[in-house]
């Protein structure tokens, strides 16, 4: 009698993609513009560069404003743009 084996190799989720950044733009209802920037250095000279990226993300409440650190996770596709939703606010704006 032979035993065939058992896989315990479960349907591994990958982890969402987060991303941080600073609001750039609160104009629509339920969705902000956040802007993440990376160091970079040029292949060639060395010399590091500041390559900048925008994205789309779903705040339902509408609770950050311009100016805020924010988390984004990664989710469905919410719309053509959006793929992320707001995960936390990490630091407010300071006004004076």
């Amino acid at each position: 009698m032979t035993t065939t084996p058992t896989t315990t190799t479960e349907t591994a989720r990958k982890q969402p993609r987060t991303v941080e950044g600073v609001v750039i733009s609160d104009k629509m209802n339920k969705t902000r513009v956040i802007e993440t920037k990376r160091r970079v250095k040029h292949g060639l000279y060395g010399k590091s560069l500041v390559r900048k990226s925008t994205f789309f993300i779903h705040d339902e409440k509408n609770e950050s404003k311009t100016g805020d650190r924010v988390v984004a996770v990664s989710s469905r596709p919410l719309s053509r743009h959006k793929n992320f939703r707001l995960h936390k606010i990490l630091e407010k704006r300071v006004t004076a």
